[in-house]
């Protein structure tokens, strides 16, 4: 028995009134693979992503996650079927320390529901799955410091921190390196490496040197459309690809 993909478009379609955003999106993700899903402004990334994740609904077609039917679900349905994703702007809990964020992160995927008698400094397995999630976004030193007192590089590593925290199978990040450093973004892209070894990673990039030096294959959205989906190789030569980044920074790459 085949292996289903680990996230699939078929014919995905968003409408906002009159106007299509997604016009019958195709797409199939296999699993432990890294994709960047690139196009021009207004191609319709961040919607896919909202698609995808539960925070609109499709006016038509299918998303399935590992074979099965996600669309229409609540985000946190999806999340709690093994789907996580960090946003463009941090969210996090910005009163609490990094190591508080990251447990928070942690307690509905041991078990946890909400029980006032509980102490969470009793959560043995909460508060060591806590320190480990720190250690591998290298932020255990920043363990006790406030989200809202750490450096901007080190709050996006703790976005990531908290979306690979539950244990998610599939991870979503949308423009994980936006407003870094070159030497910023160039650490980031060796963490993202090594935090979803053996998980399946769809990421939403501006940074070309970012996209062809993180993704396995990339798919290339235009006007809601799937135009090209293939290695980083193949993208670049691709003619269609081309006229639509004439001009862009993929013509230098």
């Amino acid at each position: 028995m085949s292996i289903p993909p680990a996230v699939e478009l078929r014919a995905l379609r968003k409408n906002f009134g009159k106007t299509e955003i997604i016009r019958g999106a195709d797409l199939k993700v296999n699993a432990g693979e890294r994709v960047a899903i690139i196009g021009p402004n207004g191609a319709g990334k961040s919607t896919l992503f909202n698609l995808i994740s539960g925070r609109l609904a499709p006016s038509g077609g299918e998303v399935l996650l590992h074979g099965q039917r996600i669309d229409g679900l609540k985000p946190f349905d999806i999340n709690r079927r093994g789907l996580a994703r960090s946003f463009q702007v941090s969210n996090l809990f910005v009163g609490l320390s990094a190591f508080e964020n990251i447990r928070c992160a942690v307690l509905w995927s041991l078990g946890y529901r909400y029980a006032f008698w509980k102490f969470l400094a009793d959560l043995r397995d909460a508060n060591e799955r806590a320190d480990e999630v720190l250690r591998l976004i290298g932020l255990a030193k920043r363990r006790e410091v406030l989200a809202a007192n750490l450096t901007y590089a080190e709050q996006r590593a703790l976005e990531i921190g908290i979306t690979i925290a539950g244990g998610a199978s599939v991870v979503l990040l949308d423009e994980p390196t936006a407003g870094m450093s070159r030497s910023e973004t160039t650490r980031f892209i060796q963490l993202i490496r090594e935090v979803t070894v053996g998980k399946t990673l769809l990421t939403v990039e501006h940074d070309m040197g970012v996209v062809f030096g993180l993704a396995d294959r990339i798919a290339v959205l235009v006007y809601g459309e799937v135009i090209a989906f293939d290695t980083p190789d193949a993208v670049r030569a691709d003619a269609r690809v081309q006229e639509a980044y004439l001009g862009s920074p993929l013509a230098a790459h």
